[in-house]
């Protein structure tokens, strides 16, 4: 246990860290997490690599994730089968704060170097669901350039959601997709139900990220199901499934700067397809210069697009960083128009269709 009698003021702050993550955990349906964040933020010291580690994180805590970073650090112990004293208390265990403030410093003593090397990992979750709020932005571009789609996504993680084509989706009493897909979202639908009428083809399906997950290597893919929170296994059996679905549809998927990765897709672009920029809950992590380069690249595509070779940039990212939801938001070239179709819950739970 931590011995707060001369405790920094950047300790108390990171341990305050914790608390505050725990608070948005329980917000988002998370009651393990929280109660694992904060029983964190009590027994956290300076005996193992692990703890001096967090103590002395020399970045942003909240930009870093960084209770998230070692949640899933143990996590993936759990889910690989490398502690059981730690298994004994995970979901479907309910161990009270108590219980996980007692047993977590010699969780973490055990697996010392483990979880010190997980803390240089940002969390990745590629929400699965997000695709139940892009998806009628993107039969709307179908629809209206009436040209099959040459995808590419950035913030892509591990590429999942390059596949929604491929998922089966309800919103209320419609729905869309293959009946047979083990991939299956139902957000809620509040107001107007989206439009889902038209043909959609997928042509091409790319991707990048400064930090890919490849989901055919078994370490990329625990990984990637450790930021999973424990007491929601809905979410990590539809990544599962998802990861599935990986191994049968070809993409691509490469580590790069997104503004170069724009400017290269556009120059391939060919007659034909409609090119469609599309990315979800990443763009406030990205440096103004990136963005400012991806939007003028994008102008200068959209001043040369035709009805033969239209640009489409679709989003799902909050307009305004202080608003509880995020808006999906549709530019279409020629024209250049933005209109603003849906707001959305950041992680795809329901969607309210505006445009």
């Amino acid at each position: 246990m931590n011995d707060s009698a001369g405790e920094s003021g950047k300790e108390a702050a990171i341990r305050n860290h914790f608390v505050h993550q725990a608070v948005g955990s329980d917000g988002l349906g998370s009651p393990f997490t929280a109660r694992l964040c904060r029983a964190l933020s009590r027994c956290l010291d300076r005996s193992t690599a692990t703890g001096r580690r967090v103590l002395d994180w020399p970045g942003h805590t909240r930009h870093d994730a960084l209770s998230l970073r070692l949640c899933a650090g143990l996590h993936a112990l759990v889910l690989s089968g490398q502690d059981g004293e730690l298994s004994a208390v995970y979901p479907p265990a309910e161990a009270d704060e108590e219980t996980l403030a007692r047993m977590l410093p010699g969780a973490i003593a055990r697996n010392d170097e483990r979880l010190l090397r997980s803390l240089g990992s940002a969390p990745q979750t590629n929400e699965i669901a997000r695709s139940g709020m892009l998806l009628p932005g993107f039969l709307a571009i179908a629809r209206e350039t009436g040209l099959p789609l040459a995808l590419h996504e950035i913030g892509s993680s591990a590429g999942l959601n390059l596949l929604f084509d491929r998922f089966h989706y309800h919103y209320g009493d419609a729905e869309w997709g293959d009946a047979n897909s083990p991939v299956r979202l139902a957000p809620e639908v509040r107001g107007i139900a989206p439009p889902l009428d038209g043909p959609l083809e997928v042509l091409s399906r790319q991707g990048s990220d400064i930090a890919p997950i490849n989901v055919a290597n078994e370490a990329d893919r625990l990984r990637l199901r450790s930021y999973i929170w424990p007491d929601q296994p809905q979410r990590l059996s539809r990544l599962d499934a998802a990861i599935e679905l990986a191994a049968e549809v070809p993409f691509s998927l490469e580590k790069a700067d997104a503004a170069l990765f724009v400017e290269q897709r556009l120059g391939e672009q060919r007659p034909g397809s409609a090119f469609v920029l599309f990315h979800s809950i990443m763009w406030q992590y990205m440096p103004e210069t990136t963005k400012q380069a991806i939007e003028a690249t994008l102008a200068e595509a959209g001043r040369a697009a035709s009805a033969a070779s239209p640009v489409a940039w679709l989003r799902m990212e909050p307009a305004d960083t202080r608003d509880p939801y995020a808006t999906l938001s549709l530019t279409l070239w020629p024209g250049g128009e933005t209109r603003r179709l849906a707001r959305c819950d950041y992680h795809g739970r329901w969607i309210e269709w505006t445009s």
